[in-house]
């Protein structure tokens, strides 16, 4: 009998003890879920589970939340609160250790933080300029030979430093085709790179601030370089969809290889080059999307149009369009995809308008 007794203490004990090392939210239709309170922005709950991984609550369908660790409760009247949590009757209750239990109105919360999430945030306002970037770089390489002998090789570099009111982003790409058949050629030799400096004036509106170049062998185009200052509005900014639209006013410049000769006389020795080279104002109109459709695939897509203002370059235009996915196949590394199309209305005599690159291959992400 005795034995029995303490089986069923141990049990008891055993219960007890696993369940008060877990948070526990209770559900409107009674289901209770079992974990770690990660963080909520008032709309939903983000609950982390042994078994089912992360499980996002709409925090309006819960009815308790009682915790064993502290939680950092932010109110809309941007007051903090830090302590464990339990509800009653609408109310969060929070123990904190020097003011006792402060009640805070369910619809007055703005965010809830466990340790591990409000230490991440704080980091993130002053990260320091060394720290807090994350990105990926992206390799692609074929070789053929045989029937045809050409080699490609791109290269995709993009870096982000986030922080709570602003970001500073960095990409660089290069594309690179080469056929070496009887007559040496390029079939494409594509580079780009550029910063972009965004800051928040509020959850919606931001200013922006960009310096993008680019060469662009089949084109004739040396050096394009362009100057943009802007506003931009999110649309939708959430952990899984973000969608921007930028405009802005930009200063262009550019120079072409191509173009009629030029010798000037007076300049010993007397040389000959060519060479186009175009300074012009132009807006910039852009549209952002950024989607993470499921847990390991992120869609990207970009669309840019700049209209030139000077009387110079009147009806004149370029468009710029990107789509590119990355699918995770571990924690640092995926495989990627990217399409690039280039339009420019008034490109040199020789070379076409149109412009358009598919690349695929490697995409090693990094964090640091």
């Amino acid at each position: 009998m005795l034995r029995k007794f303490e089986l069923v203490a141990l049990i008891a004990f055993l219960g007890l003890s696993t369940a008060g090392f877990a948070d526990q939210i209770t559900l409107k239709n009674g289901d209770r879920l079992t974990g770690t309170v990660v963080k909520s922005d008032g709309k939903t709950l983000v609950l982390h589970t042994e078994f089912a991984g992360d499980v996002t609550v709409q925090f309006t369908a819960i009815t308790q939340i009682t915790t064993e660790k502290e939680l950092h409760i932010t109110t809309s009247d941007k007051k903090t609160v830090v302590g464990p949590v339990n509800t009653s009757n609408g109310k969060i209750e929070v123990a904190t250790k020097t003011g006792g239990t402060v009640e805070v109105p369910s619809g007055n919360v703005v965010m809830i933080r466990n340790d591990a999430e409000q230490a991440a945030y704080d980091k993130s306002l002053h990260p320091g300029l060394a720290y807090g970037w994350n990105g990926g770089a992206n390799v692609g390489f074929s070789l053929a030979r045989g029937n045809s002998q050409t080699t490609n090789l791109a290269l995709a570099i993009n870096a982000v430093h986030p922080t709570v009111n602003d970001k500073i982003t960095v990409y660089l790409t290069a594309i690179d085709t080469q056929n070496q058949l009887a007559t040496p050629s390029t079939v494409a030799n594509l580079v780009t790179g550029g910063f972009r400096y965004d800051r928040n004036f509020n959850p919606k509106v931001f200013g922006f601030g960009a310096g993008d170049f680019m060469s662009n062998a089949l084109q004739d185009l040396d050096l394009r370089a362009v100057y943009t200052g802007g506003l931009g509005y999110h649309v939708i900014k959430s952990d899984n969809t973000v969608i921007d639209l930028l405009a802005g006013i930009n200063f262009t410049h550019e120079t072409y290889s191509n173009g009629p000769e030029v010798t000037p006389p007076t300049v010993p020795p007397t040389f000959t080059s060519y060479g186009v080279t175009n300074k012009f104002a132009a807006l910039t109109l852009g549209e952002e999307l950024m989607h993470k459709a499921g847990k390991t695939t992120v869609l990207t897509q970009k669309f840019y149009f700049f209209p030139d203002l000077s009387s110079g370059y009147s009806g004149q235009y370029r468009g710029e369009f990107d789509f590119g996915t990355v699918t995770k196949i571990s924690k640092w590394l995926g495989w990627q995809n990217q399409f690039n199309d280039i339009y420019v209305s008034n490109p040199p005599i020789t070379a076409k308008k149109n412009d358009v690159i598919f690349t695929t291959g490697l995409n090693f992400s990094f964090t640091h």
